[in-house]
């Protein structure tokens, strides 16, 4: 097995141990591989290894790697799942509508708006995040959790999308009992949220929570989905931007 297939394997057995240490069953929680940084080689190492959902935070970044592993003679044929988990601008969501299976990163009514007009007809609704900002980091995006339901209220009337659920970045925690504060934070709007029954949220299913540092405590805490970068792909040389 390759490094990247070695690593790929500890995150799962990271993932089954801390499921089953919260009471929960392993398929309860997804793996999001961030591929961000890393080269379309790197992906097809970890989709031979069996990950099938990859998040990228660089939108163009991202397309450039999607357009690689789709094309004929690519050493990968079976189409993968790509995530936008990065900020999405104004002037790149036709590129996310266009060539993301989900964007987990909506904190505007504008941007949903635009990603609804721009998703193509013959491709299926984008699946759709809201990014809350749940401890009021000040460097962090998302929408404030108090103003979270009415973007939630709006975005699910909007054609072409399909809303999940909620996305979250925490500012670091020092340990497992204040990452999991934190993250129960998210988990208890998210369960609000899905209580109060509104149209729209028939899928809402989502709670996009966890990195490599606190995967057990978002666990723990209720994440359906952790996204795992450096974990996986090992450590990151970032370009100048």
């Amino acid at each position: 097995m390759t490094t990247i297939g070695n690593n790929l394997q500890g995150v799962l057995d990271r993932i089954a141990q801390a499921c089953a240490s919260a009471g929960r069953p392993p398929h309860s929680v997804r793996l999001l591989a961030v591929s961000k940084t890393f080269d379309a080689a790197a992906v097809r190492e970890a989709a031979r290894a069996g990950q099938h959902a990859f998040g990228e935070n660089y939108i163009q970044e991202g397309v450039e790697k999607i357009a690689a592993l789709r094309a004929p003679g690519s050493g990968w044929e079976r189409p993968l799942e790509w995530h936008c988990i990065g900020p999405v601008q104004s002037n790149k969501t036709r590129l996310v509508a266009e060539h993301f299976d989900w964007v987990h990163t909506v904190d505007r009514l504008k941007t949903a708006e635009r990603l609804s007009q721009q998703r193509p007809e013959h491709l299926p609704a984008l699946q759709v995040c809201i990014q809350v900002n749940v401890d009021g980091g000040a460097n962090k995006a998302g929408v404030p959790p108090a103003e979270a339901q009415a973007l939630v209220r709006a975005v699910a009337g909007l054609p072409r999308l399909r809303l999940r659920g909620l996305m979250a970045i925490p500012e670091p925690a020092p340990d497992f009992a204040a990452q999991y504060a934190v993250h129960r934070q998210a988990r208890e709007l998210f369960e609000r949220l899905r209580a109060a029954g509104d149209a729209g949220l028939e899928a809402f299913d989502t709670l996009s929570l966890g990195m490599t540092a606190d995967l057990e405590a978002a666990i723990h805490a209720g994440s359906t989905l952790v996204r795992v970068g450096s974990g996986i792909f090992g450590h990151r040389s970032y370009p100048a931007r």
